[in-house]
């Protein structure tokens, strides 16, 4: 039995949550809490499994007790959010670097015609991140001016077949903080495009471009169909499409059907970069759980590609690097400071 703290200041919305976590038969709701300071107090009592935390609280903000939690009783932490404008959701992912590990929509309510889905989604994250092992984190945002970026520090050397074009990245679980970092560390301008698919519940990926624009002062954007590739712009896949690179430098957006379950999928992307770039293109396969992107990160490693897999330590999710790594997919296995290295030798 899985044991979950609800933490929400809106008592319709908390007794909601409990209605829908309680209905599965693997979920126990143990306790619940209507503030951060009650939260912080509930999960020293009651240890439980993972918490469901929102932002928006009076007194101390989900943001705050988040940042509590994760240094003094590390928890897995789901954000659930009821606000999905830009700039409010940009706020929710300060949580995901201060150590929560994913952020959902609040389900529908009863009798829309989103309420399975929503709710289907809710539950099965609270399941998934439930068995993350987290570690307690004295959180440092991450703000690291360009030029401290040290390119010699003790990676093996990273040699490029022909000329890097375009970078190819994909990413689930634990991948907004090191994508942050990737971004921060590297130096501007870019001299290419880079494109990336971020997996991420539905209605939050605008925030997240927004939160990761501000974060690293790097051009983050979501990909518009059609639209030509500039070289240092990083262009995120939109929610509910396919994204392709095309001939000429392009995007390609289209409702072609999930992979792995995913639309958008690494494995989509990764499969149109080897078709269009070949041995001039760079793939980095990052923290997630499944098997995503795995198998095509492999081609662009048979094209000739530069192919760069996070490493177990600093992965939150060992599933899809891990799968990247065991079918000899990755010429390189690095933690996010070092794959900025490689970027900035590559690229920059």
């Amino acid at each position: 039995m899985i044991r979950v703290l609800i933490v929400e200041d809106s008592p319709v919305a908390r007794e909601f949550l409990i209605h829908i976590l309680s209905s599965d038969p693997d979920l126990e709701v143990v306790g619940t809490a209507g503030s951060g300071e009650e939260a912080i107090g509930a999960v020293a009592r009651m240890k439980p499994d993972v918490i469901t935390m929102d932002i928006h609280m009076p007194g101390m903000n989900g943001l705050d007790a988040t940042r509590r939690i994760m240094e003094t009783n590390p928890t897995p932490i789901v954000i659930v959010s009821a606000i999905l404008d830009t700039a409010e959701v940009a706020i929710t992912f300060q949580a995901i670097e201060a150590g929560a590990l994913a952020v959902v929509p609040r389900p529908a309510g009863i009798g829309n015609p989103g309420y399975e889905s929503t709710t289907r989604e809710l539950i099965h994250t609270v399941k998934l991140m439930s068995e993350v092992k987290v570690v307690r984190r004295f959180v440092r945002p991450i703000r690291i001016p360009s030029q401290t970026l040290d390119r010699t520090q003790g990676e093996p050397e990273i040699v490029a077949p022909g000329e890097v074009r375009l970078v190819a990245i994909g990413a689930s679980t634990g991948g907004p903080v090191a994508l942050q970092t990737i971004l921060a560390l590297l130096p501007k301008p870019v001299a290419v495009p880079v494109v990336i698919v971020q997996h991420m519940a539905v209605g939050f990926i605008h925030g997240f471009a927004t939160w990761l624009s501000q974060t690293t002062a790097q051009s983050v954007r979501v990909a518009a169909d059609g639209e030509t590739l500039q070289a240092s712009v990083f262009y995120v896949a939109p929610d509910g499409f396919q994204m392709k690179v095309g001939r000429g430098g392009t995007i390609i957006l289209g409702n072609d059907r999930s992979e792995n379950g995913l639309r958008p999928a690494v494995s989509c992307l990764f499969r149109s970069t080897t078709e269009i770039y070949g041995e001039h293109a760079l793939g980095v396969l990052l923290t997630g759980m499944g098997t995503d992107g795995a198998k095509e990160l492999l081609l662009m490693r048979t094209a000739g590609s530069v192919t760069i897999a996070q490493d177990k330590a600093s992965s939150v999710i060992f599933g899809m690097p891990g799968e990247a790594i065991r079918i000899g997919a990755a010429t390189h296995v690095l933690p996010p400071e070092g794959i900025a290295r490689a970027l900035a030798k590559l690229v920059v």
